[in-house]
């Protein structure tokens, strides 16, 4: 009763002032299901494991750049690994507590700082600049075409000069009452930031001078209260060859045409991680914590697991024949891309798993809360 009187004081604070607040989805009652026993017919391997550091209240996910991991903690380290050996190469510390990271290329490597600072680094861990965003930053920064790419809490969009620092373009969108405290993303593609937003949008900009190329609804507020009506678009836009995918939470899982934003399918869905593609399938991860696979060209329903109910799940990643997912003791699930049974299975540190898994090579890394960095191989 406590919360609901918080929240509901939230709510009616907002109306009154006109603030726009985060707030984080309740744990609920629902318990973590617990992990059924299954005869695993893909053996799973740790290869390395690297300690970066915590993620406190945040989240970070590393970068994977031209057979390097980077990653980076909440109190300020930033790491360059071997993605082959776990070897780390460098290890800083950017000098301010972090918020958000890593966003990189061959040449940029850029995190997030407190109080909205965006540092950038070159690829020898050498700081090349820092610059001053609008407020606190909670997703990693996009960097590519000679830009990098970051949305603020205010929901300013801006990009500034990979080289030097300097802001290109800043881009405001209006911001719903109330939105959740996740990291919608930001990817680069065709010359176009494509960018996760509150309110049930994501939209394109154009790299050169931030111009809005087009717009799509992928979660359309709905219901009688503020809370009711958050639909915030959640994780990264994924490009798949001339699409891009996105989910929203109390919203939709769908793809658009990459060129106009044009709607290709969608189907009702609700997720705060985001969702995963390959040349076949869109993978998505549920509040619920099922896990489904939808054909990529029409949408349709290919399987469903539920049997990871309320564990919190990472976002997807599509794995070689397998889909990864990750939760909030550590593990790291993988399910048939066919059918969606389970074939593999591997703990790390028992720390929630926030980030969704990247592919590096041969390998799969995922980044715990607590800090583990891990390469995981299959045979």
């Amino acid at each position: 009763m406590q919360s609901s009187a918080k929240l509901v004081a939230l709510i009616l604070l907002c109306a009154l002032t006109g603030c726009s607040s985060f707030f984080s989805k309740s744990e609920g009652k629902n318990a973590p299901a617990a992990l059924l026993d299954f005869k695993p017919n893909m053996l799973v391997k740790s290869v390395w494991s690297v300690s970066v550091g915590g993620a406190a209240n945040y989240v970070f996910s590393p970068a994977y750049v031209a057979q390097d991991v980077y990653a980076a903690a909440a109190d300020g380290t930033l790491v360059r690994i071997d993605a082959s050996s776990g070897r780390a190469v460098w290890r800083i510390n950017a000098g301010m507590r972090l918020t958000a990271g890593v966003g990189a290329n061959d040449t940029t490597v850029a995190v997030a700082g407190d109080k909205g600072f965006i540092l950038a680094f070159d690829a020898d861990g050498k700081l090349r600049w820092k610059a001053q965003a609008s407020s606190e930053i909670l997703s990693a920064p996009a960097v590519g075409q000679g830009l990098v790419v970051v949305r603020s809490t205010d929901n300013k969009i801006a990009a500034y000069d990979a080289e030097t620092g300097v802001r290109k373009w800043s881009v405001e969108r209006p911001l719903p009452v109330l939105t959740l405290r996740t990291i919608p993303g930001i990817t680069i593609a065709e010359q176009m930031a494509l960018v996760a937003l509150p309110g049930g949008r994501m939209a394109a900009f154009a790299l050169n001078n931030g111009g809005v190329r087009w717009e799509a609804n992928v979660g359309e507020p709905k219901g009688a209260t503020e809370l009711e009506r958050v639909a915030d678009v959640s994780g990264t836009p994924v490009v798949i060859g001339r699409e891009v995918c996105a989910s929203a939470y109390q919203g939709r899982v769908g793809c658009y045409d990459l060129a106009s934003g044009a709607l290709r399918w969608a189907k009702n869905f609700s997720s705060e991680v985001g969702v995963s593609a390959d040349e076949r399938f869109v993978f998505a991860a549920d509040n619920g914590g099922a896990v489904s696979a939808y054909s990529r060209s029409a949408g349709a329903s290919v399987w469903r697991n539920d049997k990871l109910a309320f564990r919190h799940l990472s976002a997807p990643a599509s794995f070689g024949r397998a889909v990864a997912v990750g939760d909030l003791a550590g593990y790291v699930h993988f399910l048939s891309r066919e059918d969606g049974s389970f074939i593999g299975r591997v703990g790390t540190d028992g720390s929630q798993i926030l980030a969704t898994p990247i592919v590096a090579g041969s390998n799969l890394i995922v980044q715990t809360k607590s800090g583990s960095v891990v390469a995981l191989a299959t045979e």
